[in-house]
C-alpha cells in the first residue's frame, strides 16, 4: 500500500481529507501521530517542518502531500475512485474551489480560533479575537442558510469536495456555537454529512478521543 496518512483522529482538517478517501474507497495506511511524544514529533517534523495536519505520503511517487484539499485534489489526480469530488467542467470545479475555500476560511478556521482560546492559559486569552472569530462565523453560516435551503449538498445534488470541507468544520463549530435555532438548514445538512457512510466512519473512529476537545 503506497499511501500512508499522517495525522490524528479528533483533528477536523484530517477528518476533511478521510472523507473523501473513505467516499472513494482508496486503500491507504493510517498512521496516528502523537505530537505530545518527542520521539513522534520530531520524525512528523521531519516530515513536514511546518507541523500541521494531515500529510499524505505516496511512496510510490515519491511525493509528500500536505494540507487536506491539495491531498484530495491528489487523490482525485491519482488515485481515483467512483465519486468525483471535483467536477470536470471547469465552471463547475472553480465554484467547488470557492465553495470549499469559504468552509475552510469563514467556519472552519474561527471556529479553530474558538477552540483554540480555550487552551489558552488565563492571562493570555483573546476575547476580542473569539469575538471577531464568532462573528465571522454567522456571517458564513446566515449566507449558507440561504444556499441550503434548496441543496442536498453544497454544491447541490452530488457530494464533492466542499462537502468533505463542511463536514468537520460545521461538526465542530455546533460544538462551540450551536447552529440549529438560528440555522435550521445548516443544521439539517450537518445532519446528513454525519449520516453519510464516509463520515459517519470518522465520526466512529474520533469518538474515543472526544473527551480530549476542550470544553
Amino acid at each position: 500500500m503506497s499511501l500512508t496518512l499522517h495525522y490524528h483522529p479528533l483533528s477536523s482538517f484530517c477528518h476533511k481529507a478521510l472523507v473523501a478517501l473513505y467516499e472513494n474507497e482508496v486503500p491507504f495506511t493510517p498512521k496516528l501521530v502523537d505530537l505530545g511524544d518527542p520521539g513522534q514529533r520530531a520524525e512528523f517534523l521531519a516530515l513536514w517542518p511546518i507541523g500541521k495536519f494531515p500529510v499524505l505520503q505516496d511512496d510510490a511517487s515519491g511525493k509528500v502531500v500536505p494540507e487536506s484539499t491539495v491531498i484530495i485534489e491528489y487523490l482525485e489526480q491519482h488515485h481515483p475512485g467512483k465519486e468525483k469530488l471535483v467536477p470536470a467542467d471547469p465552471e463547475q470545479a472553480r465554484e467547488t474551489r470557492l465553495r470549499d475555500r469559504f468552509f475552510d476560511l469563514y467556519v472552519h478556521e474561527p471556529m479553530q480560533k474558538v477552540v483554540g482560546d480555550r487552551l489558552r492559559p488565563e492571562g493570555a486569552k483573546d476575547a476580542h479575537g473569539v469575538d471577531h472569530a464568532r462573528k465571522t462565523m454567522r456571517t458564513a453560516l446566515r449566507m449558507l442558510e440561504q444556499d441550503m435551503a434548496s441543496r442536498t449538498w453544497a454544491m447541490g445534488e452530488a457530494f464533492g469536495l466542499a462537502d468533505c470541507a463542511a463536514a468537520p468544520a460545521l461538526f465542530y463549530a455546533d460544538k462551540v456555537m450551536p447552529i440549529a435555532m438560528d440555522y435550521p438548514n445548516m443544521k439539517a445538512y450537518l445532519d446528513r454529512l454525519m449520516q453519510r457512510a464516509s463520515y459517519a466512519r470518522v465520526l466512529r473512529e474520533a469518538e474515543p478521543y472526544f473527551a480530549m476537545f476542550p470544553g
